[in-house]
């Protein structure tokens, strides 16, 4: 087990995660024999009750996910995974881990896809979230009418299916229609 002095050294004395300054303490990593980080309260408190996170306090992961420690990068991919936000996902999109490192990432249970969960994705693969917007690839027939949508029609603040990945509800012109996730691209 890495020494409390030891990682104030390593951490230049500021939280691993943040870089904060004040109320640092050393985090044993959960589920991961002898990894410790230097952390923060506002950073601790955070990973060890979900209902605190606040989400943009995790931006500060965009400098520290690079760290060449193991305890940082893991629990960096684990907070990506809760933060649930789509620059964090853009972020995991990024991130550099050795197997064996992914795998000790992996044993909390955190960032495992539940297999029941419905992922909405436009074309190119990018995660949609309610309220997103989006733009049509290809004009589109809006069965029930004689409208056609045009290419390049943007949709704004669209809705998820809950029952299918493929399709999402967005209102093209006046009409409130559903759209089928593999004609559009996210803005």
């Amino acid at each position: 087990m890495t020494s409390e002095k030891d990682l104030k050294q390593r951490s230049n004395n500021q939280c691993e995660l943040c870089s904060a300054t004040e109320n640092l303490s050393v985090y044993n990593v959960p589920n991961a024999k002898e990894m410790a980080l230097y952390g923060c309260n506002t950073c601790v408190e955070q990973m060890e009750d979900a209902e605190k996170i606040e989400a943009n306090h995790w931006r500060c992961l965009n400098d520290s996910m690079w760290s060449e420690y193991d305890a940082v990068k893991v629990m960096a991919w684990r907070m990506l995974n809760r933060v649930n936000q789509s620059w964090a996902e853009d972020m995991l999109g990024m991130m550099y881990m050795e197997d064996d490192v992914l795998e000790i990432a992996k044993a909390a249970g955190d960032g495992e896809v539940d297999e029941n969960q419905i992922i909405h994705r436009d074309v190119n693969g990018v995660v949609l979230d309610t309220g997103d917007s989006v733009v049509l690839i290809k004009d589109l027939k809006i069965k029930g009418s004689s409208m056609v949508a045009k290419q390049g029609t943007a949709v704004r603040n669209i809705r998820l299916d809950r029952n299918n990945s493929e399709y999402i509800e967005g209102k093209v012109g006046p009409t409130l229609t559903v759209i089928v996730t593999k004609y559009v691209k996210k803005l």
